[in-house]
């Protein structure tokens, strides 16, 4: 997912920002219907239809407005109307406040923790809206001391779904209205933090929200909202007890709430950071969930707030520790492979990535989860045994650290 990239606004999206992802097979039933619309909606902008012009709902529900860049940080990018009753519950619109404020905060203490490490560098703030409503705060500290990038987004964005997502999500009747364009809400923050020592790891870590806003009426789009997210380590360099940690850290947050979330979490992260084309995933995992929508929404809402709070615990203390490690330039040239894994993830397989590109998405907000440096070296194999040939084990096959 991108930090990344910037929210679904995931990912990315106006239906851009935060990097919206999916793993169907994961997903309850209930669910199953937002799945195939987002699924759809990827597909879409290579619509075509010879000599004829796209119509104009389509055309309109690809594109995304253009932000418009803001002096200062507003009190809320939520519109006004929602502070009136939406339908979908009765806190529906407490909910998106609460969440946009629970994300806010995590910047602010994540962007804290990371300068103080860091030590020397701060982070540039763009601040922007959106004509429509809504609008982010993308934050980026690069070339510090410890931090060659590091990237901390939150957005909240309004935004229409075409029709053909609910048609394909459900089909209907020849006979039978079909649905006009769908109104929807996305809030979220995303973040991918690249330290420069080898031996301190990548993390990657996005919250979301989201709500369907359809007429009670629409035939064949109901009101819906289902929460997603996780996070997850990518070292070049593998030490047991700080994998451990991070794994414990994220286990102890899915615990509060239901003992199933860690190991269905777990598994669904390692199984969606999955490259294909190279057989290996992107790191040693974390948690990832997507489509939540099974359990209470207060419930939800407390889990998500205590997944991003988790963050700082089960990641500083690590890059404390190895921040300042002496490492070789093969040490580093086998980092720089590993980011290039990273970066053929999101530009390929990464749902929210992929669909902000083709849609016109905040650039800069999309492309911040990339790292500064990467590398390519044609068919490098790691001798076997090796440090390297280890850290390319375990996300060939992926273990359980605890």
């Amino acid at each position: 997912m991108s930090p990344a990239a910037s929210a679904f606004v995931s990912s990315s999206s106006s239906f851009t920002l935060f990097p919206l992802t999916s793993s169907s097979s994961s997903s309850t039933s209930k669910t199953r219907i937002l799945v195939a619309n987002r699924e759809t909606l990827l597909r879409l902008p290579s619509f075509s239809c010879s000599h004829k012009r796209p119509n104009p709902i389509i055309r309109s529900a690809l594109s995304i407005e253009k932000e418009t860049p803001e002096t200062g940080r507003p009190h809320t990018f939520l519109r006004q109307s929602d502070d009136d009753d939406t339908g979908l519950s009765s806190s529906s619109s407490s909910v998106r406040a609460r969440f946009e404020k629970m994300i806010r905060d995590a910047q602010d203490s994540v962007c804290e923790a990371i300068e103080a490490v860091d030590g020397t560098a701060t982070f540039k703030e763009d601040v922007w809206s959106r004509p429509g409503g809504g609008g982010g705060i993308s934050r980026v500290l690069q070339d510090g001391t410890v931090w060659e990038k590091a990237g901390v987004n939150v957005s909240v964005v309004y935004g229409v779904m075409p029709p053909e997502a609910y048609r394909a999500a459900k089909a209907a009747p020849d006979d039978q209205k079909k649905p006009g364009p769908v109104p929807f809400f996305a809030a979220g923050i995303s973040s991918v933090l690249h330290p420069k020592n080898p031996f301190a790891p990548t993390l990657h870590f996005n919250y979301r929200y989201f709500e369907t806003d359809a007429p009670e009426d629409a035939p064949g789009a109901p009101r819906q909202w289902w929460f997603g997210g996780g996070t997850d380590l990518t070292p070049a360099y593998i030490f047991t007890e700080d994998v451990k940690h991070f794994h414990l850290v994220q286990k102890n947050a899915c615990d509060k709430f239901d003992p199933t979330f860690y190991p269905r979490f777990k598994k669904w992260c390692d199984d969606y950071f999955y490259i294909k084309h190279r057989g290996e995933r992107r790191g040693l995992g974390g948690i990832f969930f997507d489509d939540l929508n099974d359990y209470d929404q207060e419930m939800l809402l407390s889990f998500a707030t205590e997944c991003a709070n988790s963050v700082v615990p089960a990641y500083i203390p690590i890059i404390e520790k190895r921040k300042d490690l002496t490492f070789t330039d093969q040490h580093k040239a086998w980092q720089q492979l590993r980011r290039g894994r990273y970066v053929e993830f999101n530009l390929v397989y990464d749902r929210g990535t992929t669909f902000g590109l083709k849609t016109g998405g905040r650039i800069e907000s999309i492309l911040v989860s990339l790292p500064l440096t990467a590398r390519w070296e044609y068919d490098h194999q790691p001798e076997e045994g090796s440090e390297e040939w280890k850290l390319l084990d375990a996300c060939i096959n992926p273990k359980e650290w605890i």
